[in-house]
């Protein structure tokens, strides 16, 4: 059996605006908490920050709009354990035509995929939101 801790949050984070919830707490990462950051530089989730008891937990707090629509419509994750899916920098993928966000793990870090096109880098794809 493989256990993907990256699609779980993911599943998380989309079970938690399904139920309207303002947070969701996943075990922590260092990966989980990057790809959080990148997320929150988006503006798909409002504050993201690491617990310190033990075991430490991830809390994302979620995004709505005034009229309780969530700020993220789509996530979907694109490189799973059994099947890596990398990129280079002419590959990374326009999300809704630029509207959407990808995102990536490159050799310089996690970053969004507009951010890897600027500075010529390729990496995996971990996952898109839009």
């Amino acid at each position: 059996m493989i256990i993907d801790p990256i699609s779980d949050m993911l599943v998380s984070i989309r079970n938690g605006l399904k139920a309207r919830l303002v947070q969701v707490a996943v075990p922590a990462s260092n990966l989980k908490a990057e790809i959080a950051k990148v997320m929150k530089a988006a503006g798909y989730i409002q504050d993201a920050y690491v617990t310190s008891e033990f075991p430490k937990k991830l809390v994302l707090t979620l995004k709505y709009s005034d009229k309780a629509e969530p700020a993220i419509r789509g996530l979907q994750r694109q490189s799973k354990p059994g099947l890596r899916k990398f990129v280079s920098c002419s590959e990374i993928p326009a999300v809704l035509d630029g509207m959407g966000l990808a995102v990536l793990s490159t050799s310089k870090g996690v970053m969004s995929g507009s951010d890897a096109k600027q500075q010529k880098l390729g990496g995996e794809l971990i996952c898109t939101v839009w």
